[in-house]
């Protein structure tokens, strides 16, 4: 059984091991604390599985908490996705939290830090707060209303919290440091004003914390004892350690960033995927072409490849792009024991083989997995009338071409040989079907060594085949246009999807969702989860069989 615990030595690990080895912790506690406002992506996987690794390998805890402060973007739909997702990668929390279930504990700490006078009630719309906040060369200016009495705080700050005001016309800030060259510590608001219903609280608020006031205080009430986020929050990390310091938090987290993950052709923004959604370039959070964790399960991904693909790619402190062929290894290596090895015809030629007998039908015996003889045999019935690959004939072909054309012969899998004797063609002088007759002697299996042939070709017999749909797939954003101004929507790749109607072996009618195959030559498929009907399957192209991808040896 695959281990779920981490693998490898990264910086964080190292800090883990450390810890312990001071005394500095005695157990080790992570979290995972998605933001509700979208579902999750391959980027939050990586995080996923090194926090609850990393607790896992040293017999901690990981909580599970929702950052759930901005009702205006939040919703119970991806709490339940995000709850969904997290389980199907195979973990398990040990405490389930929401920011929301500490908003009375986060005001105690917002009147403490004003009685201390370090907090105070800005009448400042966002734009000014903006303009007077200064650059990274120059220092910010002070509000007018910094020097507000503690009283006249409390007074404003309660009144808020009545909801007596209206959204943006006061807000509470810290008080810190204006000219710090961290702009992250120059007064950053911790409470706004928000009219809007709340998943969890209803209607029982309307002021709510700002994320980076929230975050450290959730850690510290849950005693999270390494908070790990990507390095985006690396600047923010002395204002986390000061809310915990200032808010006289009993236990004191530590915040530790590494690099996020990013992929070619790929995009890693809950802001853009949901765009993708809302302007209906796909049909989903869990489209097969979007990065999400849910679209992934539907194309076919499995946690598997994927937790080890996110052990592979490491933990480091450095910025870097992953390519895609790196995801789509894993997956291979994953599914080629597994999945079971059968025949599908995409675009589908019929032949008639005029010399074998009308209306017989003989049964014929595959293996299912060359590589896995436990997955066994299955029987596959063969006639008359077959479906061949279009591209499997031509009529005119070049040099070095062993598949079918007039006169050649090739091996039928698990079949015969088959040679091209007549081509049938339509009004517009398009091929629609080819005669051909068969040698009973070469029968698959027989030991016939009579002759050779240097092509090999699949196909399905035609009066038992089973109609199927197939989605095979390209990335959904071009990553070739490096022009900044170029909204992303504007490089979406017209090609993402082709949609092909063709046929499969019989013993396919009963596939279900999320049964993975390998079709010979055409790649692993699985079934999909939203569009395959009883008796017609559907199928989405999890990745092609092959790729010039090599995971680099250590």
């Amino acid at each position: 059984m695959e281990s779920k615990t981490a693998s490898s030595n990264n910086f964080i690990r190292n800090i883990v091991v450390e810890d312990l080895a001071a005394g500095r912790v005695t157990e080790v506690v992570t979290r995972f604390p998605p933001e509700p406002n979208g579902y999750l992506h391959i980027g939050h996987a990586k995080s996923i599985c090194l926090n609850f690794e990393l607790a896992d390998e040293f017999k901690g805890r990981t909580n599970l908490r929702f950052d759930d402060t901005n009702p205006v973007k939040e919703d119970v739909e991806y709490v339940e996705s995000i709850k969904q997702d997290v389980k199907w990668l195979g973990f398990e929390w040990d405490g389930l939290f929401f920011a929301s279930d500490y908003f009375g504990q986060m005001y105690e700490r917002a009147l403490l830090l004003i009685r201390k006078g370090l907090a105070y009630v800005d009448d400042q719309t966002a734009d000014q707060i903006r303009e007077n906040r200064g650059t990274l060369s120059e220092p910010g200016r002070n509000s007018p209303y910094r020097d507000r009495t503690v009283e006249e705080n409390l007074e404003l700050f309660e009144r808020m919290k009545k909801g007596e005001f209206g959204n943006g016309e006061k807000v509470l800030r810290a008080k810190i440091d204006m000219s710090s060259p961290n702009i992250n510590m120059r007064d950053p608001v911790i409470y706004r004003i928000v009219h809007a219903h709340h998943h969890n609280t209803g209607d029982a608020w309307v002021i709510y914390p700002m994320y980076a006031f929230a975050h450290p205080l959730e850690d510290a009430i849950e005693g999270v004892t390494h908070s790990i986020c990507t390095l985006e929050f690396e600047d923010q990390r002395p204002f986390y350690d000061w809310v915990v310091e200032q808010c006289e938090m009993e236990a004191t987290p530590r915040q530790y960033e590494f690099n996020r993950l990013n992929i070619t052709n790929t995009v890693m923004s809950k802001r853009k995927l949901k765009a993708l959604v809302d302007e209906k370039v796909v049909d989903g959070w869990d489209d097969p072409r979007m990065p999400t964790i849910s679209g992934l399960r539907r194309k076919g991904y499995t946690p598997e490849a994927i937790r080890a693909f996110c052990r592979e790619i490491g933990v480091a402190k450095s910025y870097g792009v992953v390519d895609e062929r790196m995801l789509e290894h894993f997956i291979r290596e994953d599914l080629k024991l597994k999945a079971p090895r059968t025949m599908a015809v995409l675009r589908p030629l019929k032949v008639v083989i005029t010399n074998y007998p009308e209306g017989q039908v003989e049964w014929l015996e595959a293996e299912n997995n060359s590589e896995n003889e436990e997955l066994g045999n299955r029987q596959i019935p063969f006639s008359r009338e077959i479906y061949i690959e279009q591209d499997d004939f031509m009529e005119t072909p070049p040099p070095k071409y062993f598949r079918l054309f007039p006169g050649n012969e090739v091996r039928l899998k698990h079949a015969y040989f088959i040679k091209c004797e007549e081509v049938v063609k339509n009004e517009a002088g398009e091929v629609v079907e080819l005669r051909c007759t068969y040698d009973p002697e070469t029968k698959s299996g027989s030991g016939f060594t009579g002759r050779k042939v240097k092509g090999t070709i699949h196909w399905v017999e035609a009066s038992q085949a089973v109609p199927a749909e197939f989605r095979l797939f390209e990335p959904l954003i071009n990553d070739e246009d490096d022009d900044e101004d170029t909204s992303f929507l504007e490089r979406i790749n017209p090609n993402s999807l082709e949609t092909l109607q063709g046929f499969v072996e019989p013993g396919m009618k009963g596939a279900v969702a999320q049964d993975k195959f390998q079709f010979f030559r055409h790649g692993y498929f699985n079934v999909d989860s939203k569009l395959s009907e009883p008796g017609r399957p559907v199928f989405n192209r999890i990745v092609s069989l092959k790729s010039s991808f090599e995971v680099p040896k250590a």
